[in-house]
């Protein structure tokens, strides 16, 4: 049906404005600088098709995408030798390591790009390369999905090439885990063309299957000219429309670099340490370097934010863990009073826009923008804290932002506004952990951040956070020197740093499991919930009043989700410190509105719960057995309904693994019990067990103890639509006080076929002989008596002369 002319300007107004999506409806542009550059100049979008991605108009928040079901969308092999790429899909090789299925559809007849098994002598690289592209966006975020086992490549890579330069995005040389991978990547701004290249290398020792699905572009397209801008916003040179923050941030945001022009930027004071430090001063620890030429650490930055190239500068943190690097600024004038005040507290961030508040634009407040790159480490952190001056007792420094962890490969934007009544420096303190990096590049001081127009003698800084203050320890503290880096010293003891949240308290006054998660978010520390956000949404501490605003007389608090300022289109994330081991029935309780009050969040009962039985018909429960929650695709105890009958009763209960409800892309699925001790030397487990489907896969039984896995029984292939006996004999060493764990895994080839156990009973003594035995898993209790003339061998693993010519019988 025709849409009314009068809502067509409307329309076409409105996809205007989606980023990185234009709709020109008069015409379509045929220059080649409007081709392949994530944005449809034409009505069908004809202009992106074969472009590494497929050409369809994308919905407002997705992104351009290439599943290789129809094509290989302009990829093409540029390898020199045998060793190279191919469209291919599971279902044309029945053998051999690489997936099983495609990502897309998770069947063996979806298709994806595979370089197969080579064994030539010599070592070879399999280069996929995109067409050519043109114009990322600083925001340009790469994602795919990679299938590559251990041992069967060498080393993946994933490159930019623009101009003369050709930038390493990821390079890994494993151990990677078993089935599909996802890899997120930003590219950063790119002017011009550049292509996209991933690489697989082999030696003589690995055979090569690698496989990739699914390719993303994120918020690659640069924003497209509009007649005007939304209120607040800046109309650029080229009729781009930003947001205010996006006003010389050091980010190319209009695509033409009107946003940072020297015109509007230029009072601003931009550090980008190409030349030096500007007017910072480093302590020893901090250190100027570019990628080029820099250590052969897998978390060292590909490439700096200011030019994005290896050939750019930008500062790293190379401080040992406990003694961080400082870098200060100049000492600068104290900030005058502003219409919006800015807190900091708890999870700090941004501040939220009230009513009440300026726009942002018009904040009268010094600001610092800085983007910082922290990887490799969960240990690593940056803290930038406000140190005043010229006041007559030294004052400790204020926390105004802490990043901790691990963000990821790229560099992240953020902001501090900063309010003092007197003189004032900025100081960033930055800490490595083992194998990371923490880096810095582009300090941009704001026009209202004025140096003291002549700098006074600086008094020595009073001990920070990061020094803390020398005072007389009581005698059962005195052990905190002795503790080794990263222990915990209570009473008599130095607590390591796996027991800490680990639910069990070591200290008696339980310091061990403080701010381990359980929280109402009343107190400053949250539980040691920390945000680690790095785009443009983020957690924050709120109290209720904030929420209500200020004449609300309302009391608490809680985390809130609130704008932030980084560049990238990434989920919110705030994580708790690193927890467990737990036990299976450890649950997490928490309070969640989503447009109301939550009211705090707690982790409860992590304990063993009893009785812990492996003998079931799961008719009331499923007693000791729990699923894994390693994978997305789950065991789940169901009811009989129609054809689909447990063994028991025909109209009970039983386990079952199907992985299309609901859909999951997991391989896996692990059914485990809860750890055992040994009564007598061995014991026989039996079960009842349903394999029916074409892709239905394997399902093995194995037995844990002390780090080990041994394998107990397995069966493939559908097995026809009925329950079938299966028995497997434990063997215990007794008196050693050594738990064991029986695990069940459903390995999935597919999504069709469903897997299903009932049954399951565990008597003393060996298993007895079945009737029936294919001798394929184990010998079925045989024994071959005291002279060992019976041996269980495959046709391969002996001489023919001992057995059958050519197959077993069966």
């Amino acid at each position: 049906m025709p849409l009314p002319s009068h809502l067509l300007p409307a329309l076409v107004l409105l996809l205007a404005r989606s980023p990185g999506w234009a709709w020109v409806p008069s015409h379509c542009r045929s220059s080649g600088q409007a081709v392949c550059n994530f944005v449809c100049d034409c009505r069908d979008c004809s202009d992106e098709a074969q472009c590494g991605y497929r050409g369809a108009s994308p919905a407002l928040g997705t992104p351009f995408t290439c599943d290789f079901e129809q094509d290989s969308c302009g990829w093409r092999d540029i390898s020199t030798s045998g060793y190279s790429w191919l469209r291919d899909r599971a279902g044309a090789a029945l053998e051999g390591p690489g997936p099983h299925s495609d990502h897309t559809l998770g069947t063996d007849l979806g298709w994806y790009m595979a370089v197969g098994t080579h064994r030539g002598k010599e070592a070879s690289t399999a280069a996929l390369r995109s067409p050519t592209l043109r114009d990322a966006a600083p925001s340009c975020q790469l994602r795919l999905w990679y299938h590559a086992a251990s041992g069967d490549v060498a080393e993946l890579r994933l490159e930019v090439t623009h101009g003369s330069e050709t930038l390493t995005l990821w390079q890994s040389t494993g151990p990677w885990d078993p089935g599909w991978q996802e890899l997120a990547v930003t590219t950063g701004r790119i002017r011009g063309d550049f292509r996209v290249t991933f690489s697989a290398t082999r030696n003589a020792t690995h055979r090569g299957a690698v496989a990739l699905d699914d390719l993303e572009f994120w918020d690659c397209g640069l924003p497209t000219p509009q007649a005007s801008c939304p209120l607040g916003h800046h109309h650029c040179q080229n009729k781009v429309c930003v947001e205010p923050q996006q006003l010389c941030d050091g980010e190319d945001n209009c695509g033409d670099l009107s946003d940072e022009d020297p015109l509007t930027c230029g009072r601003h004071t931009v550090t980008d340490f190409e030349t030096g430090l500007g007017p910072w001063n480093r302590s020893e620890g901090w250190s100027r370097n570019h990628s080029a030429g820099g250590p052969e650490l897998p978390s060292w930055p590909r490439r700096d934010h200011s030019r994005n190239s290896a050939q750019g500068s930008f500062l790293v943190s190379v401080a040992e863990p406990g003694t961080p690097a400082i870098l200060s600024s100049p000492e600068f004038q104290a900030s005058g009073a502003s219409n919006c005040s800015v807190r900091w507290v708890g999870l700090t961030g941004p501040p939220c826009w009230l009513p009440r508040c300026r726009a942002p634009s018009q904040l009268l407040v010094p600001q610092l923008i800085f983007y910082h790159y922290l990887h490799g480490s969960e240990a690593g952190c940056l803290q930038l804290f406000l140190q005043t001056l010229g006041s007559s007792a030294p004052q400790a420094p204020v926390l105004l932002r802490r990043r901790r962890g691990e963000l990821g490969t790229a560099w992240v934007r953020d902001r501090v506004d900063i309010q003092s009544a007197h003189p004032f420096q900025i100081l960033l303190a930055g800490q490595t952990g083992p194998g990371g990096v923490v880096g810095l590049d582009d300090l941009i001081l704001s026009d209202h951040c004025r140096p003291v127009p002549e700098v006074s003698t600086l008094q020595p800084l009073p001990p920070g956070p990061w020094a803390p203050a020398p005072q007389p320890l009581p005698p059962s503290s005195q052990l905190q020197d002795s503790c080794k880096q990263g222990h915990l010293a209570c009473g008599d003891l130095c607590v390591p740093p796996e027991q800490l949240c680990d639910f069990e308290e070591q200290c008696a006054g339980g310091e061990d499991e403080q701010a381990c998660g359980t929280t109402d978010f009343e107190s400053l520390e949250a539980g040691g919930w920390e945000d680690a956000s790095v785009g443009r949404l983020q957690w924050r501490r709120l109290s209720a009043q904030e929420s209500q605003g200020s004449s609300a007389a309302v009391a608490g608090h809680f985390l809130s989700l609130q704008r932030a300022w980084g560049q990238l289109s990434t989920e919110a994330r705030v994580l708790t410190p690193l927890l467990g081991p737990s036990g299976p029935s450890c649950e997490l309780h928490l309070a969640y509105y989503l447009q109301s009050q939550p009211r705090g969040g707690k982790v409860c009962d992590p304990t063993w719960p009893h009785p812990q039985r492996i003998s079931c018909n799961f008719e009331r429960d499923t007693c000791s057995w729990y699923p894994g929650h390693l994978s997305d695709t789950h065991w789940r105890w169901v009811e009989s309904r129609g054809p689909d009958h447990d063994h028991t009763t025909g109209q009970g209960h039983f386990v079952l693994l199907d992985p299309t409800d609901p859909l999951a892309w997991g391989h896996s699925a692990h059914l485990l019990s809860r750890p055992q001790v040994p009564a007598v030397p061995t014991e026989c487990l039996s079960f009842w067990y349903h394999l029916h489907g074409p892709q239905i896969g394997t399902l093995r039984l194995a037995m844990r103890r002390e780090g080990e896995e041994t394998h107990l029984w397995s069966r493939s292939g559908t097995q026809g639509n009925r329950w079938h006996e299966a028995w497997a004999t434990l063997s215990h060493q007794l008196g050693t006080r050594a738990q064991y764990q029986l695990l069940f895994e459903g390995l999935r080839d597919g999504y069709h076929g469903t897997m299903a156990l009932d049954d399951v009973a565990v008597r003393p003594g060996p298993c007895w002989a079945p009737h029936h035995c294919s001798f394929e898993d184990s010998d079925c209790g045989f024994s071959s008596g005291g002279q060992g003339l019976w041996r269980r061998q495959a046709n391969a693993s002996g001489p023919h002369s001992l057995g059958p010519p050519n197959r077993p019988h069966h």
